[in-house]
């Protein structure tokens, strides 16, 4: 006759369950961080769209979104540079985010994020659609086959006025580089010295050099392939919408949520895995 299983210890093999699934959760998105760069520190850049205040606003909602997903990972966020808008929000922030696996969890972010909302700006209260870009970086410490040649910059001097780092400096320290072939533009205003800033600065454009590189060999690579584009940046990848309902939804996943507040306080790993997963 079978001995009937032991009930305690069936019951501590349900209550370990859920954790055991969680793990495996885990080590299975650690798996699909395996890029080059996944496991660095990055850079996030934030630019309002065209459409004045409430761009500007949508940029600032979504700068502080970034910064209470950082805290729940406990990461290190430096402000690199800072511009408020001119009635409110901000006209661009730029922040290193420091903690393992930091770019191959936000590089999932890049593009365009768009906001349909009743505006808090308009007398009477219609609904705007606003949009902001997000760019993310890696961190790269030593790379030798970018060269910077200093006949391609153009560098300018400003007064540091962001209101977003605490203790940035308000002398003419800030740093604003320009990389003439391509149009690039960094800006650096949290160290203390001009000299501090600008080796900052140019420290950041090496790297986002480096990444347009490493995306120009992924597209001629895709081209040899006979593979269509679609990671061009620039393309709307999320919607935020909060009238005349409530959703969130990725574009390249359909991952969607009813629960905006949410998203916005930080909860934005539902879209971050989905997005991973879809390789």
């Amino acid at each position: 006759m079978e001995e009937e299983p032991d009930q305690s210890l069936l019951d501590e093999i349900e209550s370990i369950l859920p954790t055991i699934k969680k793990k495996t959760e885990e080590l299975k998105l650690l798996v699909l961080l395996s890029g080059p760069y996944d496991k660095n520190n990055c850079i996030v850049d934030i630019h309002p769209g065209a459409g004045g205040t409430e761009s500007c606003d949508w940029a600032s909602m979504l700068y502080r979104m970034y910064i209470r997903w950082c805290e729940k990972k406990n990461y290190k966020v430096t402000v690199l540079d800072y511009q408020d808008g001119e009635e409110a929000g901000i006209k661009s922030v730029s922040f290193l985010v420091k903690g393992l696996n930091a770019y191959g969890y936000l590089k999932n972010e890049k593009g365009v994020h768009r906001l349909v909302r009743l505006s808090p700006f308009d007398s009477n209260n219609r609904r705007h659609t606003s949009f902001a870009s997000i760019e993310v970086t890696p961190e790269i410490e030593q790379d030798t086959t970018i060269e910077i040649d200093e006949k391609d910059l153009k560098i300018d001097v400003y007064r540091s006025t962001g209101a977003g780092g605490q203790g940035v400096n308000t002398t003419d320290s800030a740093v604003r580089i320009t990389h003439l072939p391509t149009k690039i533009v960094v800006t650096c205003q949290n160290e203390r010295s001009q000299i501090q800033n600008k080796e900052q600065a140019l420290k950041v454009l090496k790297n986002k050099l480096l990444l347009k590189k490493i995306e120009e060999q992924e597209q001629e690579l895709k081209g040899i392939k006979g593979e269509q584009s679609n990671i061009e940046f620039g393309s709307q990848i999320r919607s935020y919408v909060m009238h005349p309902y409530s959703m969130v939804k990725d574009h390249r996943t359909n991952t969607e949520t009813s629960n905006v507040d949410k998203v916005l306080d930080g909860d934005i790993d539902i879209f971050i895995e989905s997005n991973l997963k879809r390789g």
